[in-house]
């Protein structure tokens, strides 16, 4: 079975901001799991979140909030934070 096409990951302005803000590690690793996204959006520990448009994905304390559309095969980082406190817009 062929792999399916990758999905193109843009970030908005505001959480790519937010992304070089956090510390260098946690830069990295949040960044190894924006482009691990392009091949699998919706990893086996990803979670919709309930009553919003929104996917969170963990990394450490901190989590990445971003939304999907599969017509267009894209994805939208919207918001990276600290998980106390990524869930307040």
């Amino acid at each position: 079975m062929p792999p399916s096409p990758k999905y193109t990951v843009s970030i908005k302005l505001s959480a790519e901001k937010e992304m070089s803000a956090l510390p260098k590690s946690v830069f990295r690793a949040i960044s190894k799991k924006v482009l691990d996204l392009e091949s699998n959006p919706r990893p086996s520990r990803s979670k919709k979140l309930s009553g919003r448009r929104e996917y969170r994905v963990r990394v450490r304390d901190y989590r990445i909030l971003y939304t999907i559309n599969d017509s267009e095969r894209t994805i939208e980082i919207v918001a990276v934070g600290n998980r106390k406190d990524v869930y307040r817009r």
